[in-house]
């Protein structure tokens, strides 16, 4: 035991510098899936046909493989096609965030899509463009309504960032077992990543639903009741 806590004490500030890496990656996943999941969400539920069957496809596609293959997909194969030269953080980040915007468009979509249309019908007959009605009426609602959902993407980006050990992404997973391979103590060492998986799981729900209190409207959505 005594073994055990001095090699977590020698190796802590190179597990911390693995959190950091996967609370990156997760930062950024979440950022690119917010930035191109809602205007996602918009288009099919307002946009033009050929447009909603376009973006129909790519949350079929981002939501019919695993998160692995897509890795792969990307890292060994289109990036290097399209000409760029990523590093593999870069990678793992993109990765998640495209497909953390195919389940945050259809969040999002049902979050809008939950609002009267004579809202909508009442802002066309005082004047507003469809534009101003959706940013100024439609959105904060759905935002509001959307955010207990949009909350479990987070711990799901979290516990994906570990998958990204497989193209080379010094996150905490591998950063674990890089020490295990020298240390050869196993179990004690997978258990505190393990441990410290669920500090940040737990730490960052625990923001979101101060933020989902905040926002929170009484008798509307999250806040009903």
């Amino acid at each position: 035991m005594v073994e055990v806590t001095g090699v977590l004490m020698e190796w802590a500030p190179y597990l911390l510098g693995g959190v950091s890496i996967t609370l990156g990656m997760v930062g950024i996943a979440l950022g690119i899936g917010i930035v191109l999941g809602l205007p996602f969400a918009l288009v099919q539920v307002y946009g033009a046909r050929a447009h909603r069957i376009c973006i129909g496809a790519y949350a079929w596609f981002f939501r019919g493989l695993p998160v692995l293959v897509l890795l792969f997909l990307f890292y060994f194969g289109i990036f290097p096609a399209l000409g760029l030269d990523l590093p593999a953080f870069m990678v793992g980040a993109i990765v998640l965030g495209l497909r953390g915007a195919a389940y945050q468009s259809q969040i999002f979509r049902g979050a809008i899509q939950s609002i009267n249309e004579g809202q909508m019908t009442a802002a066309l007959s005082l004047g507003m463009t469809r534009l101003t009605a959706i940013k100024s009426i439609i959105l904060p609602q759905s935002l509001r309504i959307a955010l207990p959902g949009w909350s479990n993407e987070y711990p799901e980006i979290l516990t994906d960032s570990a998958i990204c050990y497989a193209i080379g992404v010094a996150e905490l997973l591998t950063r674990t077992s890089q020490i295990v391979s020298v240390t050869y103590i196993t179990m004690p060492i997978y258990l505190f990543c393990a441990v410290i998986f669920i500090i940040l799981n737990y730490a960052g729900m625990w923001i979101i639903q101060k933020i989902e209190l905040k926002v929170a409207i009484p008798g509307f959505g999250a806040g009903a009741g």
